[in-house]
């Protein structure tokens, strides 16, 4: 993945020591950026019995960081731009600090999500600064080239890699521990940036469209809090028009206010470019099929077989370490193949992979891990391709903006991914839930296996094993559903890329 890459207004080179100590520090902050999406996938299970949260405040806790990410990414560039890169970063670095501490001890599902949004805010503020950075300290050609290889190594496997953290810390502490690690990390970040990364001076007269970050953000959270909506077992439609009507109007507006400025944040000719238009929805899809069914896989692992988070972590490792050795192998594939033949294939890699798991899911753990090793390679591989693909399009006057594209549509992929994979999971659960006992039984049940879960904890053991069976089977429907949703959507979108591409 890639960010928007500021002017290199150069102040004073990097000592040959301390370039690689700003790579480093970088580095850290986006796996920390990175990790934080996907990091909960295994903290879920715990954290929702504690805070005893709904099916619908679950999807917030995960979805909000990426949607408040997507829809201030485009904004954070250009005040990276105008208050000069180092000082965002740092600042960025403190509140992603502060609202780690506030997530890891939050008593309630409220400000949990609160704190969630805030990270949102931080990581948002660090992210357009990383890649410029890097090319503010690297000055020879062939040593940028690597550092920016390993910053997008570190970018595309990080988000797999969540999971298996969240494994490991959930094995030995609560499930605060998630966010709190992040605390000392940021401390020490903080105090090597302010000692190591080069300053550089920012554009005071060049203009921030913060009306545009937030009506674009407002924009995405009422239309996911639409759809989040039509997924309960009851929904409330005129709450679901009502915030996917203001949903659409913010995004019109943002629409309407970027054709009229005369330095949008997003220039919408872009989208005019085939191959700019299809390696966004690639990288959209590709995002919302790693991440949805990331999210159900942790929950099935747990939830359904009984897993502990570390043996859920472990189980996955196959797919990050696929993604992670996937990036480079693609780059040096990209020059031979071209992008548009190697976007197809890595989509349909990753529709196989995805496919090949739902067919497995019950089979050998060596068929389990191939399957998840192939869907991670096809990712990996996708999201390098998209990116050469968004970066090659867009004119050399606007490839700072069409890597900001890039990154959002990762972002919004995600966010996506969740609520839709999410929402969808939930329908087919509802639907296909076979209750022993209804009159004796909660209405709660039917939101989701968590809350199944929390009432068989109180009935006796006859009825509990009867309900935890009915409501496993349940959830086994949804998971079915939904890697089949993943699959058709990786698999489609790999022919629509191929016949328009090639």
């Amino acid at each position: 993945m890639h960010t928007p890459a500021a002017p290199c207004h150069t102040p004073s080179p990097a000592a040959p020591a301390s370039r690689w100590l700003v790579l480093g520090i970088v580095s850290v902050a986006l796996l920390l950026i990175v990790i934080d999406m996907t990091v909960l996938y295994t903290a879920l299970p715990r954290l929702t019995h504690d805070l005893a949260a709904g099916a619908s405040a679950k999807l917030w806790i995960i979805n909000i960081y990426s949607l408040v990410v997507s829809g201030l990414l485009l904004g954070m560039g250009t005040l990276g731009d105008r208050l000069g890169h180092k000082r965002l970063f740092m600042a960025g670095l403190a509140v992603f600090g502060a609202a780690s501490l506030g997530a890891a001890f939050a008593p309630a599902t409220g400000v949990l999500i609160t704190a969630r949004a805030l990270l949102g805010v931080g990581a948002a503020m660090m992210m357009p600064a990383t890649l410029s950075l890097i090319r503010l300290s690297f000055h020879d050609e062939r040593e940028r080239a690597l550092a920016i290889g390993i910053w997008a190594s570190v970018a595309s496997g990080g988000a797999a890699f969540g999971p298996v953290v969240g494994g490991v810390l959930l094995e030995h502490f609560w499930w605060g521990s998630v966010f709190l690690i992040n605390v000392p990390i940021v401390l020490v970040a903080l105090l090597l940036a302010w000692r190591c990364i080069p300053a550089s001076a920012g554009h005071g007269a060049r203009p921030w469209d913060l009306a545009g970050s937030l009506q674009v953000m407002v924009g995405l959270v009422a239309c996911t809090f639409a759809v989040k909506e039509l997924g309960k077992p009851s929904p409330d439609w005129p709450l679901a028009a009502l915030a996917l009507a203001a949903g659409a109007i913010f995004l019109w507006v943002f629409v309407r206010r970027q054709r009229r400025s005369a330095h949008p944040l997003l220039d919408l000719e872009l989208f005019r470019h085939r191959g700019f238009r299809m390696a966004v929805v690639s990288a959209l899809v590709a995002s919302a099929a790693l991440l949805g069914m990331e999210l159900v896989f942790t929950q099935r692992l747990q939830l359904v077989l009984g897993r502990s988070p570390l043996a859920a972590g472990w189980a996955m490792l196959p797919l990050p370490l696929a993604t992670f050795v996937a990036g480079p192998v693609a780059g040096r594939l990209l020059p031979r193949w071209g992008s548009a033949r190697l976007l197809a294939v890595a989509l349909l890699a990753s529709g196989l992979g995805m496919g090949g798991y739902l067919a497995l899911h019950q089979a050998p753990v060596l068929w389990q891990a191939s399957s998840l090793a192939l869907l991670g390679a096809g990712v990996g591989a996708a999201m390098t391709a998209a990116s050469a693909t968004l970066l090659t399009s867009a004119p050399p006057d606007r490839a700072g903006m069409a890597a900001s594209v890039e990154e959002v549509s990762y972002e919004l992929g995600g966010a996506l991914g969740v609520t839709v994979m999410g929402s969808l999971l939930s329908a087919v659960y509802t639907r296909t839930l076979a209750l022993p006992d209804a009159a004796l039984l909660p209405m709660q049940v039917r939101d989701g296996l968590d809350e199944a879960l929390r009432a068989a904890e109180s009935l006796p053991p006859p009825a509990a094993n009867a309900l935890t069976q009915a409501a496993g089977a349940a959830f086994d429907q949804g998971f079915a559903a939904v890697l089949l949703l993943a699959t058709g959507l990786l698999l489609a979108t790999a022919w629509a890329v191929w016949r328009r591409m090639r």
